[in-house]
């Protein structure tokens, strides 16, 4: 039970970044991707991908627990590094790293137990997104 507790507590950690924000008028100002899609999009989408997480991270606590355990932290601070500190560079870096941890997690979880690793691809998909929305923001601003 420890890594999908980790995980709920990351899911809170990344986002009470937004808490802290008084006004989003950085992010707002910026410029974007048109394939950026609207903010309610995230609100559904880390969610889903949080307990799809806790989920895989429950039943391959000891396949992937420590690779896991440091993605759940890069995962927390990317928004603050991004919203909170309006640092993208930062948050790109951050991202690189997540989507390198999580292809090693996803290749254990293919090689494991085939359901799980279907069930764990929407992570690093979106993480490949965001990653791409990231550094839209980079050139464009």
């Amino acid at each position: 039970m420890v890594l999908p507790l980790l995980t709920f507590f990351a899911f809170l950690v990344g986002s009470s970044a937004n808490a802290f924000i008084s006004q989003d008028d950085w992010y707002l100002s910026l410029n974007k991707s048109e394939l950026n899609p609207p903010g309610y999009v995230f609100g559904i989408v880390w969610p889903i991908l949080y307990a799809l997480m806790g989920f895989v991270s429950y039943f391959n606590s000891k396949l992937i627990y420590k690779l896991f355990i440091f993605q759940l932290f890069l995962n927390a601070i990317w928004s603050w590094i991004f919203f909170y500190f309006q640092m993208p560079i930062f948050a790109f870096i951050d991202i690189l790293i997540l989507i390198f941890l999580n292809l090693i997690i996803q290749i254990r979880l293919f090689k494991f137990n085939y359901l799980f690793g279907v069930l764990y691809l929407p992570y690093p998909c979106w993480l490949v997104f965001a990653a791409f929305l990231n550094i839209n923001i980079i050139i464009l601003n």
